[in-house]
């Protein structure tokens, strides 16, 4: 019973973040237990379309300057993330398996003899996601990545290059098949 009230407390003070946020907008989302936007108030832009739907334990950061979009009729299932410190859009109808990340930046690092690597420095690239797509359980969608219309990404795959409209990419080195 504590469990419960404490979980509805929780979802309402997130809604009440995003309402309360001048550059977000949003109509009919559905969150878990335990969803937490971490949004910056010198935020692009959020928006999400109506009826998404965001399972349990979801992650959202976008930082500074940054932009997210997403989709009518969007689902992300559970331990899911997006790191958004450039821009990441989402089409319609698109649906996420449990634990999908999207990365739109890599820490910058100095190659050659002095290497470094750099905590709070990064490069950053724009991520796209059609709409119609389904990204499989563990699916990692790294900086640069354009994924098409109509596209199936199965489960443990890492993109790290763009991938065309009505294709599905399966973890077995790069196979990926038209429809």
């Amino acid at each position: 019973m504590l469990n419960e009230i404490l979980a509805k407390i929780q979802r309402r003070n997130q809604i009440s973040l995003l309402k309360k946020h001048p550059n977000v907008s949003f109509k009919e989302i559905t969150l878990g237990i335990n969803d937490q936007f971490i949004l910056h108030e010198n935020l692009n832009k959020v928006t999400i379309g109506n009826n998404a739907s965001f399972r349990n334990y979801v992650h959202i950061l976008v930082k500074k300057n940054a932009t997210l979009e997403i989709g009518q009729h969007f689902f992300m299932n559970n331990f899911c993330s997006i790191n958004c410190l450039e821009s990441i859009s989402i089409g319609n109808h698109t649906l996420f398996g449990e634990n999908v990340k999207l990365y739109d930046h890599n820490h910058a690092y100095q190659s050659g003899p002095n290497f470094k690597l750099f905590h709070s420095e990064f490069t950053k690239a724009p991520i796209r996601i059609g709409s119609n797509c389904w990204l499989a359980s563990n699916v990692t969608v790294l900086k640069g990545v354009t994924i098409g219309d109509n596209c199936i990404i199965g489960a443990g795959c890492v993109i790290y290059k763009d991938i065309p409209a009505n294709t599905t990419v399966i973890n077995h080195q790069d196979l990926m098949l038209k429809n």
